[in-house]
């Protein structure tokens, strides 16, 4: 949660250049502690690594999991809490006026800087931004690059017909859902077995995800497996095989199918580049 500043939360600069900045930032803000609001200064982008926290704004009130965006227009007032979960982290990326319009300028058929959403869900076409901007955290590189993509991404992708998820009751349950993928997300995990770890009925379960997350919990495991598998592909001393069957894929061609259909290359052209 950026430009938070509070005893249980640390945010470190990684980078910063015309218009931008980059930073790491590590909640441990729990179900005890007392929600909180802030306004934003610039404009933000941040990728959610891992954690989640509902997050409430104008646009309403979304759940913040691992591989979502949240975005935040400049001075717009928010409200984060951790009620249903211990603590987050994220990579924040501010953008000041001039960057944001020169973007919008340059993306065809924009014509606004702003975001008309808070929240993008964790969908298959975020995960090798998500998946990029995790590396950066241990392997710095072309911060200027990501910080491009990233907000491009953001004011595309925020135009489109995602839907905003609405309060719910159940949204504790989702919450507890997403906590046990990101968790065990290396076993074989069934619609049917969260369901029943969580205290919903199958159909309810697979209802009030998808109406809470904009992707179904199925898709939300196979993104959880290949940012995984995307953050071990650089370690050279595994071979693509173990790395596959240690996210949780069944085999080698499966793997391989699904992280070329979400990163448009095959796991060693990705590990090569």
């Amino acid at each position: 949660m950026p430009r938070i500043q509070q005893e249980t939360t640390r945010q470190t600069l990684l980078a910063q250049g015309d218009g931008w900045s980059v930073s790491d930032v590590v909640c441990r803000s729990g179900p005890e502690d007392a929600p909180y609001e802030e306004q934003h200064g610039p404009t933000v982008v941040a990728a959610v690594l891992s954690g989640n926290f509902l997050y409430r704004s104008t646009h309403g009130t979304a759940l913040m999991a691992a591989g979502s965006l949240m975005l935040g227009n400049a001075g717009a007032c928010y409200r984060c809490s951790h009620e249903h979960g211990v603590g987050d982290r994220c990579i924040a990326f501010h953008f000041a006026p001039d960057f944001m319009e020169e973007m919008a300028r340059d993306l065809p058929g924009l014509r606004r800087r702003d975001f008309p959403l808070h929240r993008l869900p964790p969908v298959p076409a975020l995960a090798p931004l998500v998946a990029s901007a995790g590396r950066a955290l241990e392997r710095p590189g072309d911060m200027e690059g990501l910080a491009l993509r990233m907000a491009g991404a953001a004011l595309r992708l925020s135009r489109t017909d995602a839907p905003i998820p609405l309060e719910s009751r159940g949204l504790a349950r989702i919450a507890d859902a997403v906590a046990l993928i990101e968790a065990r997300y290396a076993e074989p995990l069934s619609v049917a077995e969260i369901a029943r770890e969580v205290g919903l009925s199958r159909y309810h379960f697979l209802r009030l995800f998808a109406a809470t997350m904009n992707v179904t919990p199925y898709q939300y495991l196979i993104g959880r497996r290949l940012r995984a598998a995307a953050a071990l592909l650089p370690d050279r001393s595994r071979t693509v095989l173990d790395i596959a069957l240690s996210v949780g894929f069944g085999d080698l061609s499966e793997f391989t199918r699904r992280f070329r259909r979400v990163f448009g290359k095959t796991p060693s052209d990705f590990r090569n580049r």
